[in-house]
């Protein structure tokens, strides 16, 4: 455990900063009701910071060698997640703090958990001890600083909107709701995986059980925690909030259910009590090193601890064992961070007389920049598909798998292939490889396109653009209806008619005509854009 680092960093309110950058941790279990007072310079005096402790367990904890420029705010937050912060005493002369928590047994607790995980704050490590006070006595002639603190405390108490860092007291918490929060996530232009959900949510108590599921085209999950209190204050510390900056925005009610009743193991669904359940059919099985860590995750002093690659590691206090399991998983997509390294797909399942590498790529370019297909020569129902990166690889996974292509239901998985070879020169593979690492056809290679903020699950509605003024519906329901299916609606757009909604029957058929007719020619140089959308006629 020695060298793990725990960046606790708590700015006061904050609208809708996001909650994955690194840089704002909502503490778990965060009890800050009672009153915070710094001491000023007489106080100082009384406290002369050399604490020589017998090592006799105290609620008020000597805080050593912080960083110059600290705030009382970051002292706090190293106390929140065990239990209520009742005082604070900081020397700012020579670099030292008092703290003093409810409890005797939260102190114990916050000292042995960082004796065995060194805290740092601002990238500084700190030595935490106990103190020979019992309390701290300070005056009531408050530093400037110290008054912003308690003003920010009052409005949590009084407004009941926590701080990033805390949530009301339990008084506050009404004792009825479930223990069951149903989460649903808006503005979903980056995946959000049952373990980021874990990591998030873990921090306000034992997380028992995750359903996640598709509805109404949106992503949405059901959670389970060992007590309502727990599901009260997250739901008052993370409604409203996003996950990743300016995007996947939290919307988070109480359920109706009060138990949730999980049967497998995976990608999709977890029960954190049952390490031993089935990973179900078809689905990617929950490798032994990761039960075992989801199972050694809880017990760890009673804290919550999140199963997240080192990428997600300033959010929580990571246990290493189930860190390095999620990461050799490649569990967690994010913008920028390559999922374990994972930027090949293995696709089975295809249908082997109707596929080719082109259809592959259109597909699978709805989700991220295609490099290279290969259809397997020895198995022609599966195929390899190299994404730019990890993030692009797992976002075509997740919306991907288990959909129908050409009357089948293909497997999406992340492949053990590092990359996809070309054959050799002169080498004839009967056109089953396919290099498209130079294809115009990429839609996400300018930085900041609008392609990035319309990426939705495969539906049957269809977004269409880029269409010529001597188009008529007409066209385009009859171009459509060619594809094999059914046109049930159609609408252009009204500011716009270079834009239309256009609804097959089913997704099926909707998949198989945006790979017919993405970038078809419809004449006048204009080349058709087909995309799916969220919307519905």
């Amino acid at each position: 455990m020695d060298g793990i680092v725990t960046d606790v960093t708590v700015g006061v309110k904050r609208g809708s900063d996001e909650l994955l950058s690194g840089s704002v941790l909502s503490s778990p279990n965060s009890n800050m009701s009672s009153m915070v007072v710094t001491a000023n310079g007489n106080d100082s005096k009384k406290f002369k910071g050399e604490d020589k402790t017998d090592g006799a367990p105290s609620r008020v904890l000597h805080i050593r060698k912080l960083p110059g420029e600290v705030t009382e705010t970051e002292v706090i937050a190293l106390g929140l997640p065990f239990g209520k912060v009742t005082n604070i005493l900081m020397l700012k002369g020579k670099n030292q703090a008092f703290l003093e928590l409810a409890t005797e047994e939260a102190a114990i607790t916050m000292v042995n958990y960082y004796s065995a995980v060194t805290p740092h704050l601002r990238n500084q490590p700190i030595y935490i001890q106990y103190s020979n006070h019992k309390e701290l006595k300070t005056d009531n002639t408050l530093n400037q600083r110290a008054q912003a603190v308690l003003q920010a405390v009052t409005a949590v108490q009084t407004a009941n909107t926590p701080l990033s860092g805390t949530t009301v007291s339990e008084s506050a918490v009404t004792p009825a709701q479930s223990p069951v929060l149903r989460i649903i996530i808006d503005n979903m232009y980056y995946p959000v995986t049952l373990d980021v959900l874990h990591q998030i949510f873990t921090k306000f108590g034992a997380v028992l059980k995750i359903i996640t599921f598709t509805k109404n085209n949106q992503f949405q999950a059901l959670l389970q925690y060992g007590d309502p209190v727990n599901a009260q204050q997250a739901k008052l510390a993370l409604d409203g909030q996003n996950i990743y900056n300016a995007c996947c925005t939290l919307r988070i009610d109480f359920s109706k259910l009060v138990n949730l009743n999980v049967k497998y193991n995976n990608d999709k669904s977890r029960d954190y009590t049952r390490p031993d359940l089935p990973s179900g059919d078809g689905q990617p099985a929950l490798d032994p090193a990761i039960a075992a860590a989801f199972a050694k995750e809880t017990s760890l002093l009673g804290l919550p601890v999140a199963a997240v690659p080192g990428a997600l590691s300033p959010l929580a206090i990571p246990n290493a064992a189930a860190a390095a399991a999620a990461a050799a998983a490649g569990r967690v997509g994010m913008p920028g961070v390559s999922a374990g390294g994972n930027t090949v797909l293995l696709v089975s399942n295809l249908n082997e007389e109707m596929v080719t590498p082109q259809s592959l790529f259109t597909l699978f370019g709805v989700y991220g920049d295609v490099q290279r297909v290969k259809i397997l020569y020895n198995k022609k129902d599966s195929a390899l598909i190299q994404m730019a990166d990890g993030h692009q690889s797992q976002l075509a996974m997740n919306h991907l798998n288990g959909q129908k292509m050409y009357g089948k239901i293909i497997r999406v998985t992340l492949s053990k292939h590092q990359t996809v070879q070309l054959p050799r020169e002169g080498l004839d593979d009967q056109g089953l490889t396919k290099d498209f690492g130079n294809s115009p056809l990429h839609r996400f290679k300018k930085p900041g396109s609008k392609n990035f903020q319309n990426i939705f699950p495969p539906s049957a509605t269809l977004h269409l653009s880029n269409i010529p003024p001597s188009v008529a519906e007409e066209d385009l329901r009859t171009l459509f209806a060619n594809t094999g299916g059914t046109v049930k609606a159609f609408k252009f757009f009204q500011r716009d008619h270079k834009m239309a909604l256009l609804q097959m029957a089913t997704v099926e058929e909707a998949i198989q005509a945006l790979i017919d007719l993405h970038n078809y020619n419809l004449g006048e140089n204009h080349h058709l854009r087909v995309s799916f959308s969220k919307s519905t006629i």
